[in-house]
């Protein structure tokens, strides 16, 4: 049974999605502030994370920016903010998803389906002096581990299964957030962005190739 923990102030909102996650087969677990909830995660990583943007101690911004720094759960924030530069500050800060309330409790079981269905995996793929370990969500260049948030792993994921093949925004957006996103969004470009600065960091230059006004590729070997 997956485990999820809820960091939510309103009472109401924690009450209702805990009856409707715990129907749905998920084990909840509630935190009503920041601080108390990331004491929780602490004391038993949860499969995936419901963050709610407006804490009573701790933005949420900040919340998922200390649980990026130690953890690679998923993160979907609750939010009021509909501006698409408030979503993308969120994804920058570590979160996965989002949601604008107000929601239907189906749209976010959805939402975590889609997350939790990420994360489970088979094989291993090597391209070039890239290992990708999908089981284990682990990323190697040349021995080196890269630290991927989530969703670079899942856009790295994507990519490394068909070298050289051209993906477009709208199948990245399909495969990350099963949905494609709002049109003026450039959330992809946000990550596509952070996993090329981390590759290069590693020493893995030239990997992922931008085809203008097509979509990504991952390159089988530098010099292609």
């Amino acid at each position: 049974m997956k485990r999820i923990l809820l960091i939510e102030d309103d009472q109401e909102i924690a009450h209702l999605l805990q009856l409707e996650l715990g129907e749905a087969g998920y084990t909840v677990d509630w935190a009503s502030g920041g601080m108390s909830g990331l004491v929780r995660l602490r004391e038993a990583v949860p499969d995936l994370v419901i963050l709610d943007l407006g804490l009573p101690d701790l933005d949420g911004g900040e919340v998922a920016r200390r649980i990026r720094a130690g953890y690679e759960v998923p993160i979907i924030v609750l939010t009021a903010a509909d501006a698409v530069e408030r979503k993308v500050s969120l994804l920058s800060d570590g979160a996965d998803d989002y949601i604008v309330k107000p929601f239907h409790p189906a749209e976010l079981l959805a939402r975590i389906q889609v997350q939790l269905r990420h994360r489970d995996g088979g094989e291993q793929i090597s391209v070039g002096g890239l290992e990708v370990y999908l089981t284990k969500r682990q990323v190697l260049f040349e021995g080196q581990e890269l630290r991927l948030s989530p969703k670079e792993f899942e856009l790295l994921s994507l990519l490394v299964s068909r070298p050289g093949k051209v993906f477009s925004r709208q199948e990245i957006e399909e495969h990350l957030w099963g949905r494609q996103l709002e049109r003026d969004s450039n959330v992809v470009d946000v990550h596509i962005a952070n996993l090329r600065s981390k590759l290069r960091e590693a020493g893995a230059y030239g990997y992922l190739r931008t085809v203008r006004g097509v979509g990504y590729a991952l390159r089988q070997r530098e010099s292609d």
